[in-house]
C-alpha cells in the first residue's frame, strides 16, 4: 500500500468560516484518516493520512478552502502520526 501522512498548517482567515467543518467533509468523502483543529494563533492544523495521490489532492483543495476562507499559505510537514479511524474534528490547542 502506497500510503502516506502529512501534517498541514493553514495561513490566512481560516478560523470562523467553517475551514474544519469543510476538511471534515472533504477529507471523510476522500477516505482518508486524521484530524483538523483550530490553533489558538489563529491557523488551522490538520493531519491526513491515506493513499499518496488523495492527500496530495486534499492539501491542494486546502489552497482554497470552504468560500468564506481566505487562504494565505499552506505549509506542509512530514509525519509519523497515520491518523487512526476516520477523520474527525479535535479541540483547539
Amino acid at each position: 500500500m502506497n500510503d502516506t501522512a502529512v501534517r498541514v498548517v493553514v495561513r490566512g482567515r481560516v478560523q470562523g468560516v467553517w475551514y474544519r467543518g469543510w476538511a471534515v467533509d472533504q477529507a471523510s468523502s476522500c477516505g482518508l484518516r486524521g484530524w483538523v483543529r483550530n490553533r489558538r494563533d489563529g491557523t488551522v492544523e490538520a493531519l491526513f493520512a491515506g493513499p499518496v495521490d488523495r492527500v496530495e489532492a486534499m492539501i491542494e483543495a486546502c489552497r482554497s478552502g470552504p468560500p468564506a476562507a481566505r487562504v494565505d499559505a499552506v505549509e506542509r510537514f512530514p509525519a509519523e502520526d497515520d491518523g487512526g479511524r476516520g477523520f474527525r474534528q479535535r479541540p483547539t490547542e
